[in-house]
C-alpha cells in the first residue's frame, strides 16, 4: 500500500484542534513591532490577541513560507518513505502559498505531491486533511481523496464580521472595492468568503453588533431544514460567541452542540481582534 503525507498550513490553526494525526505545517510568519513571530511556535493565540489589545498601534502583517521551505517538507516526507503526498492550503484568493506549494511540487522529485486549494480557511482546512489522513488509511487513491476534499469545498458557506475593517483593508484581503469606502464610513459590514474562496461584502452595515446579527440571520436562512454540520471561529471574541450560541440556542434547541475554534495569529493579523465566523459544511 502507497503511503501518504499529508500537511496544511498554519492558516488551518491545526494546533488548536486535539487531534492524533500525523499532519505536517507549513508554518508563516507574524511581523508585529519590528519583531518576527513563527506562528504558534513562537506566538500562540492567546498572547497574540493580548499584545495587540493592549498596544492600538500595533498593526500585524505576515509572510509565507517560502519554496524552499515547502520543498523541504516534501522531501522529508519522501526521506520517511512516503510516495505521495497532499498539501491542502489556504485559499489561493487569499495568499500565495497555494502558487509557492505548485511551485515546490514541481521540483520536488521521488515523490508526488498533490496541492488542493481549500478555497477557505480555518477549521474546514483541518476537516480536509483529516479526511484526507482518514482515506488514506483506507487505501483510497489520489483522485478518490480529491473527489471528497472537493466535495467539502464545494458544500460549505462561511459569513462573519470584523470589528475593524482596516485589518482587512491594508492587508489586501478584501476582493471587492466595497471594503475600501466601508473603511473610510466606518461601516462594519456582513462579509463572506466567496465560491472562489475570496473574502468579499456582502451588506454595508454600520455597528458590528449589527452585523453580527446579520451573520446569524443569515446563516439561518441558509440551513433551514438541511442536514449540516455548523461551527463558530472567533479571533478571541468569547463574549459574541456567548452571544451568537444563545442566539441559535433559541432559534433551533433541537440542534446539537455547536463547536468553537480560535483563529490562529497568521489569519487573526489579517481580520483583526474580535472578528467572528458562523459557518458551515453540508452533509454528504
Amino acid at each position: 500500500m502507497k503511503k501518504l503525507g499529508v500537511l496544511v498550513c498554519t492558516n488551518a490553526a491545526i494546533d488548536y484542534i486535539p487531534h492524533d494525526y500525523d499532519i505536517r505545517v507549513i508554518r508563516s510568519t507574524i511581523l508585529m513591532g519590528g519583531k518576527e513571530y513563527v506562528d504558534y511556535e513562537e506566538l500562540t493565540a492567546d498572547k497574540f490577541y493580548e499584545m495587540l489589545e493592549a498596544d492600538a498601534s500595533l498593526f500585524p502583517r505576515t509572510a509565507m513560507a517560502s519554496t524552499g521551505t515547502m520543498l523541504e517538507a516534501y522531501e522529508k516526507l519522501r526521506d520517511e518513505g512516503c510516495d505521495e503526498a497532499i498539501f491542502v492550503t489556504i485559499s489561493s484568493k487569499m495568499s500565495g502559498i497555494y502558487e509557492n506549494a505548485m511551485i515546490a511540487a514541481k521540483m520536488v522529485e521521488g515523490i508526488k505531491v498533490t496541492v488542493f486549494d481549500s478555497k477557505t480557511v480555518g477549521y474546514l482546512q483541518c476537516k480536509m486533511a483529516f479526511l484526507a489522513h482518514d482515506l488514506a488509511k483506507k487505501g483510497k487513491s489520489m483522485d478518490d481523496i480529491v473527489e471528497e476534499l472537493s466535495y467539502l469545498r464545494d458544500n460549505n458557506h462561511i459569513y462573519f464580521a470584523v470589528n475593524d475593517l482596516k485589518y482587512l483593508v491594508k492587508n489586501g484581503r478584501l476582493s471587492n472595492a466595497a471594503g475600501f469606502l466601508a473603511d473610510v464610513l466606518k461601516i462594519k459590514p456582513l462579509l463572506e468568503i466567496d465560491k472562489n474562496g475570496a473574502v468579499v461584502t456582502v451588506e454595508k452595515i454600520r455597528t458590528f453588533s449589527k452585523a453580527l446579527n446579520r451573520v446569524i440571520e443569515k446563516y439561518l436562512e441558509e440551513t433551514e431544514g438541511i442536514k449540516h454540520e455548523a461551527f463558530i471561529i472567533h479571533a478571541n471574541n468569547p463574549e459574541s460567541v456567548k452571544y451568537v450560541r444563545e442566539r441559535l440556542a433559541e432559534a433551533r434547541p433541537e440542534q446539537k452542540e455547536i463547536k468553537e475554534y480560535i483563529l490562529t495569529p497568521a489569519v487573526g493579523a489579517h481580520c483583526g481582534p474580535k472578528a467572528i465566523t458562523i459557518g458551515y459544511v453540508l452533509n454528504k
